[in-house]
């Protein structure tokens, strides 16, 4: 059956309407397998344009908690959701493993080793971020700084891996800025990594994306709560 829900109090706020389904869905006010009203009319309830409910929906199926039929609807099919987040198929917890194995020392090598040309090009990219007002022309850049930082590194190999994660990376990304507000402290983190890069001390660089990476994994540890 169809539900009806209330509005949201942040007007434009991807995150306070997947919170607020999240919430409807996890209490049981709406129950497993009803039917939720349609984006446009989610939208006048909500009070957001329908962007950015699409955007919640999405983030809800992502989470397990929904799942869109064509041509009939988006329904609700569990009240946690999945155990595991997956992004391109692989698991959150596989690639944030995969990260502090790959992303920590190319770190530490590339404080060891830039140049001031890609020092400037990491300055550059941070300068980007900072400036982004999309969520995805923000995910485009934060992508190409880990890159960066790799290329940095000096080392090939590292930076063919650290490349060969983005199309993952790049929608965990996404997903953790729609619907969990890391873009502040990610552009923080990102910072302490450039400066220690600047600074060159490879000790500095593999701790501060040692961190980055741990609030990442927090982050994600926190959604299905």
């Amino acid at each position: 059956m169809a539900v009806e829900v209330g509005q949201v109090q942040r007007v434009g706020a991807t995150e306070a309407v997947f919170r607020r389904l999240k919430s409807l869905i996890q209490s049981g006010e709406v129950a497993v397998g009803d039917r939720l009203p349609a984006e446009l009319a989610l939208a006048k309830q909500f009070g957001v344009s329908r962007p950015v409910v699409r955007e919640a929906l999405h983030a809800c199926a992502t989470l397990g908690l929904t799942e869109t039929q064509t041509g009939r609807g988006t329904f609700v099919i569990s009240k946690k959701g999945t155990a595991q987040l997956t992004f391109a198929g692989i698991d959150a917890a596989d690639l944030i493993e995969a990260r502090q194995l790959v992303e920590i020392p190319t770190a530490g090598f590339a404080a060891e080793r830039r140049t001031a040309n890609q020092l400037q090009d990491l300055f550059e990219i941070l300068a980007k971020l900072a400036a982004a007002t999309d969520v995805r022309e923000w995910v485009r850049y934060d992508g190409e700084l880990h890159t960066a930082i790799a290329v940095a590194s000096g080392n090939k190999m590292l930076t063919s891996m650290v490349a060969d994660t983005r199309r993952a990376l790049d929608l965990q990304s996404e997903f953790l800025n729609l619907t969990q507000d890391r873009r502040a402290d990610s552009d923080r983190e990102h910072e302490a990594i450039v400066r220690a890069i600047e600074a060159r001390s490879p000790e500095d660089a593999r701790v501060a994306m040692t961190d980055h990476l741990d609030r990442v994994a927090e982050t994600i540890a926190r959604i299905g709560d």
